[in-house]
């Protein structure tokens, strides 16, 4: 029996039961990684419907829990995750899910306390990962691993619960922080000019 590259793919990454590179993927199967990516795109088209799913990002894959079977895995997921990392390490993983790629600086801002230890214990359990930030050479950023999305049922982010809702409301309280902030620095200099000045004469 004779088998298409697509399936080979699915039976390594059966197999695996993990995430895999393309690169490793071609390496394995010994073929080009443009033939593996269009086989990849003919195995996503055949698990549409499907209890799985085909989870890609850039440089990996993975097989997954499909959507329609993710409220119940995400359920489960949710309850054992709660008791590993705790409120402060779902706080941490929701704004990475729902904001998108941060930097520490920007997760302690929202949070409003120091995160690198909850950060390190996400990064150590494989729900997170971290990344070079463009911007700025001198820290990362950090964003869902490919595990966590395939734990929580979704394909991608966008697909999470109430995506629109919750990334709207970040970005709302953000811009009212930023505000407060500035309206605070700009009331700094008069309050400092005040309290050096000479008391009036009785």
């Amino acid at each position: 029996m004779t088998i298409d590259l697509a399936s080979k793919i699915e039976a390594i990454l059966f197999s695996e039961g993990g995430t895999l590179p393309r690169k490793k993927l071609a390496q394995v199967l010994n073929e080009s990684e443009d033939a593996i990516n269009v086989a990849l795109v003919e195995l996503k088209q055949r698990k549409e419907g499907s209890a799985l799913s085909l989870i890609e990002t850039e440089r990996e894959v993975t097989l997954a829990v499909s959507e329609e079977a993710s409220p119940v895995v995400a359920a489960a997921f949710e309850r054992e995750l709660g008791r590993e990392v705790g409120d402060a390490g779902l706080e941490v993983l929701a704004i990475i899910l729902y904001r998108g790629p941060s930097t520490r600086a920007e997760i302690d801002y929202i949070r409003g306390v120091n995160t690198s230890s909850t950060i390190r214990l996400l990064t150590a359990r494989g729900l997170i990962e971290r990344a070079l930030n463009p911007k700025d050479s001198r820290e990362y950023l950090y964003r869902p691993t490919v595990e966590l999305l395939a734990h929580l049922g979704a394909r991608n982010t966008t697909e999470l619960p109430e995506y629109d809702k919750i990334t709207s409301e970040l970005a709302a309280f953000e811009e009212s922080q930023k505000a407060m902030n500035n309206s605070l620095t700009e009331r700094e200099p008069f309050e400092d000019h005040a309290s050096t000045s000479e008391p009036l004469s009785p």
